[in-house]
């Protein structure tokens, strides 16, 4: 495969001696760039135009900072990347309300799904790829983050995964690709953002806590001093999947968990006779059930399903930090030719239009989230 460092956003964004932004090159490129045009946008916050307008003078005012040109140049792309796509899911986000107001509620989050696939299709890494995936998600924060009682948790969960400084040049560029009234009050709240996260020890380096355990704990506990280091009173350890179908997950176990038992989803699909685009709750509930007998005996397992969202690790994760379980989440994957092959080669493959709807939901799992997070590409094995 193509090395991704020099793939298609390296060759589009902006180099020196006159770092100009080839708008029209971009455009011919990227299908989710096409999209952006003709979507409204709130003539308060962007009286510039639609938000293929506003992505372009984004674009252009990030290549203008000197702090993003000073740069090592795989930095630089990998902030031009995030600022080609902090607006792409606004065609899907954007609405008229009564009062005659646009909105775009939600295109932050759901922009970190978009960011996610995109970037998993065109073969980035998985560190590169939810480097950017993470500041697309939170590229809002800078702008009223001293008004969010929770911002340690944001700024502490951004520095595991990207730079909380780039997420600050990520949102200079945003309000400079803007024409709008307020951009020097929302500048100087971005400056206010810097100097918190610099107080905190988190603006251009990962938080530390005092152990894995602390860190695990503080983002499952509300109001949690960061600093505080927890007693490690676990018992046991559950090894949970993640990874879509034909991500490689069985082969996985045989060759890294073949002693331990496993609660399957396909296992249990199969045993109950219920198909992939079934109600899933019976499966559900037979796999906690298997799930809190090993737990109440002590014994370490593998819990073994999709597990693409967030929510639906925390129903397993849950569980075992209750009965004082060490969490390690594994996170299996492979690039989209492979992984659709592998699952049309299986007994029972899950049907594509599932296949599409988990990867619609994808989100891969971050350090906030267990006591240990693996990222394995499966390609080749």
């Amino acid at each position: 495969m193509k090395s991704f460092e020099w793939s298609c956003f390296e060759r589009l964004s902006p180099d020196p001696p006159d770092w100009t932004v080839r708008w029209s090159d971009i455009v011919r490129e990227f299908a989710w760039v096409r999209r952006l045009a003709g979507v409204a946008q709130d003539p308060v916050h962007h009286a510039e135009g639609d938000v293929a307008t506003h992505t372009r003078m984004a674009c252009e005012a990030l290549a203008a900072l000197p702090e993003w040109r000073a740069r090592a140049e795989s930095d630089r792309v990998r902030l031009f990347a995030a600022v080609l796509l902090h607006d792409a899911a606004k065609p899907d986000c954007t609405q008229l309300e009564p009062d005659g107001r646009v909105t775009a509620h939600g295109h932050s989050r759901r922009g970190d799904l978009i960011a996610r696939r995109v970037l998993w299709e065109l073969g980035a890494p998985v560190a590169w790829r939810e480097y950017v995936a993470a500041l697309v998600r939170h590229h809002q924060v800078p702008f009223w983050a001293l008004e969010r009682p929770d911002l340690d948790r944001i700024v502490f969960r951004v520095s595991l995964l990207a730079r909380n400084d780039d997420l600050a040049l990520l949102a200079t560029a945003d309000i400079l690709g803007r024409t709008c009234g307020d951009a020097a009050e929302v500048m100087e709240n971005i400056g206010l953002f810097r100097e918190y996260c610099a107080e905190r020890g988190c603006l251009d380096t990962p938080r530390r806590f005092a152990s894995d355990h602390s860190r695990f704990w503080y983002f499952r506990t509300p109001g949690r001093d960061p600093d505080y280091a927890a007693y490690d009173d676990t018992r046991l350890t559950v090894t949970v999947l993640s990874g879509l179908p034909g991500a490689g997950k069985d082969t996985w176990i045989a060759r890294h968990r073949a002693d331990q038992p496993v609660v399957s989803l396909d296992g249990l699909r199969a045993e109950l006779r219920v198909a992939p685009t079934d109600d899933q709750r019976p499966v559900v509930a037979a796999a906690h059930r298997l799930a809190r007998e090993h737990l109440r005996a002590g014994r370490s397992f593998v819990w073994n399903a999709t597990n693409v969202s967030r929510r639906l690790r925390e129903q397993c994760v849950g569980l075992v930090a209750d009965y004082r379980g060490r969490v390690d989440l594994v996170a299996l994957e492979a690039p989209p030719p492979v992984l659709r092959a592998r699952n049309r080669a299986r007994e029972h493959p899950v049907p594509d239009a599932v296949v599409d709807r988990l990867v619609s939901r994808w989100e891969t799992p971050d350090p906030t989230e267990a006591h240990r997070v693996s990222w394995i590409d499966t390609a080749d094995c």
